[in-house]
């Protein structure tokens, strides 16, 4: 439930790349990406839900750092967790499909035979938590300020947007510039609304403490600046007995802050919260040995997770001169012991990452072939000459650490690019200056292994030192490209989409606050970002995508890291939940606060369509 500043849009991320038929239906409940829609005009609920889940209780979750601001939609100021539940979008995705949504603050979609234009009908009953109306001025608000003032990933989504008007207090259209960019009715449903009314009294761009309206299911009850929020579910919500929205906000929820990791950790185990995803393998391999858990007052379970993975990896921001050379690139990333890391540090749980588009079809994989082929050889000079001769690899070391034959192989790269060692150390045998770089962290869990690379590349002649800020210091830090490493995760979804070219558009490359952290300038990379965003069907797509990534492995801009195909989730035994699940194998917001122990709800469709 603890959902980003990019939610609204991040869940869209699996969502993406609307493709119709050749004569659409000019009216919808919901859109299909590549097919039919699962659930029927007359569906219910979603399948993965409980519709009759008992409302009430609370639930505490953790948060790391602080907050000082209420508005998770603009750059300024650290939002508190949970924000965005505090409003609401035109549609919602359906987590058991691939690329699919369905009506929420509208409750039909009209898409123009041509495909230039999307007509959306708000909900009559739609209100916002002071109790006014929703209205076609206020998607309009909406769009206009997230594009002016919103953070960057509003504006490239909704660039191909050539205007939106009102047809009537409840229809908003918006009018686009290409037929080609697919994705465009699909993200515009993930548009989150706003109160004209509230925000023409109220700086949209000020970072305060003051409670917004919004249209959400939950308002702000209490807080403690810093320290604590707590969300009340709203009592007769508007949107309660929507089908997309049906079993879903069971429970209201406080937000606990920490500033320390291990605190944290153990205060989840001494019942100060009541649910935690683990990403520490140390954790889940050694941390839970405690009477809690014997004795099933906390419930540990690892689930399959059907989601790609994107890339986690050591970001070279190419910004700085001295990460400019393909070559020091990778020789870093040979450098990188992966299996001693992943045996001393993961206790071997991790898969190695050899893609951007881990865990997924879209991932490339041997050589190119067919029209992937076809596609790269129109850049065929532009593009490394190994994007074609060899399949993209990392070396597998001994695991000792110290494995001299890589090391033999980074040393001799970083020669070839003119880094010779003297005296010991690392040198520009030009200048004579010094290898040396900030590793920029964020989070005192990723130490260990910020230490262990430092003291690879030590026996390199490099010398790499390791800072870790506050959460608050990272962000602005990260905003401003202030940095010379970083651990960074690029997500991914099933169909990608706009969001590639803040990911690696050279346009976004110096736009604060974006997310092309490495700082891509690379025009073969802009025209398959572009080719990828016009995909007209999902082989076309696929063959795209494997471009793009091989294309962006090729160029080594960043040491990849690792993934789990499951998730690890610890929960104190208090907890109802539906059976079924979506493809994160969790579906926390699905969850309803049991007066016993937890009812399982077997699984069924719970839709007309069966």
């Amino acid at each position: 439930m603890n959902r980003s500043p990019y939610f609204f849009l991040g869940t869209l991320l699996c969502l993406l790349s609307s493709l119709y038929a050749e004569t659409p239906p000019l009216s919808t409940h919901g859109i299909a990406t590549y097919g039919d829609l699962k659930y029927p005009a007359e569906f219910t609920h979603f399948d993965y839900v409980n519709p009759n889940a008992p409302k009430g209780g609370m639930v505490k979750l953790a948060s790391f750092g602080s907050f000082d601001s209420f508005n998770p939609f603009v750059i300024k100021g650290t939002s508190a967790a949970g924000a965005t539940m505090l409003h609401c979008t035109l549609m919602v995705s359906a987590e058991d499909e691939p690329m699919s949504m369905y009506g929420y603050l509208a409750e039909k979609i009209v898409l123009a035979p041509d495909r230039k234009s999307v007509t959306f009908t708000l909900n009559k009953k739609a209100t916002f938590s002071d109790g006014t109306p929703v209205a076609a001025d206020d998607v309009i608000f909406s769009f206009h300020t997230l594009m002016k003032k919103g953070v960057p990933l509003f504006a490239q989504y909704y660039r191909d947007v050539k205007s939106v008007e009102k047809i009537s207090p409840t229809e908003v259209r918006f009018t686009f510039t290409t037929d080609k960019n697919r994705e465009l009715p699909v993200i515009l449903g993930q548009l989150p609304i706003f109160s004209k009314a509230y925000y023409e009294k109220h700086d949209f761009e000020k970072a305060d403490l003051v409670a917004p309206v919004g249209c959400g299911p939950y308002k702000i009850k209490d807080f403690k600046a810093g320290q604590t929020i707590t969300y009340e579910r709203i009592s007769s919500w508007w949107g309660e007995n929507i089908p997309s929205q049906k079993g879903e906000n069971n429970f209201d929820i406080t937000y606990i802050y920490y500033r320390d990791q291990s605190v944290l950790f153990e205060a989840f185990k001494a019942g100060d919260h009541d649910f935690r995803q683990e990403n520490i393998a140390k954790n889940w391999a050694a941390g839970y040995d405690i009477p809690a858990v014997k004795e099933g007052k906390i419930i540990l379970k690892e689930t399959h997770n059907e989601l790609p993975h994107g890339m986690q990896l050591f970001v070279f921001n190419t910004r700085k001169p001295l990460f400019k050379d393909p070559k020091v690139r990778e020789s870093l990333e040979k450098a990188f012991d992966f299996e001693w890391a992943n045996k001393n540090l993961f206790f071997s749980t991790y898969t190695r990452g050899l893609s951007y588009f881990n865990n997924s079809p879209l991932a490339s994989s041997g050589l190119p072939q067919g029209e992937e082929l076809k596609i790269l050889e129109s850049f065929k000079d532009k593009v490394p000459p190994e994007v074609f001769t060899q399949e993209f690899k990392l070396p597998i070391t001994n695991g000792s650490g110290t494995d001299r034959k890589i090391l033999a192989a980074a040393d001799k790269l970083l020669k070839e690019a003119g880094w010779i060692v003297k005296n010991g150390k690392r040198v520009n045998a030009k200048t004579g200056e010094a290898f040396t770089f900030e590793f920029l962290l964020s989070d005192p869990a990723y130490e260990r292994i910020a230490l262990a690379f430092q003291r690879t590349l030590a026996s390199l002649g490099i010398k790499v030192t390791t800072r870790t800020l506050t959460p608050s210091q990272y962000v602005e830090k990260v905003s401003d490209f202030d940095y010379d490493m970083i651990i960074g995760m690029i997500p991914e979804a099933e169909t990608p989409g706009n969001e590639q070219r803040e990911f690696w558009g050279s346009k976004y490359a110096d736009v604060k606050g974006g997310r092309n952290f490495s700082g891509i300038k690379d025009p073969v990379v802009d025209e398959l970002v572009e080719l990828v965003i016009n995909s007209p069907d999902r082989t076309t797509l696929t063959n795209r995508v494997h471009a793009l990534d091989r294309v962006l492995l090729w160029g080594h801009y960043g040491v990849p890291g690792w993934y789990s195909k499951t998730s690890r989730i610890a929960y104190w035994n208090k907890f109802g939940m539906p059976e079924k699940k979506p493809k994160d194998g969790i579906g926390f917001s699905t969850w309803w606060v049991s007066a016993a122990s937890p009812v399982v709800i077997p699984a069924k469709a719970g839709t007309q369509n069966e």
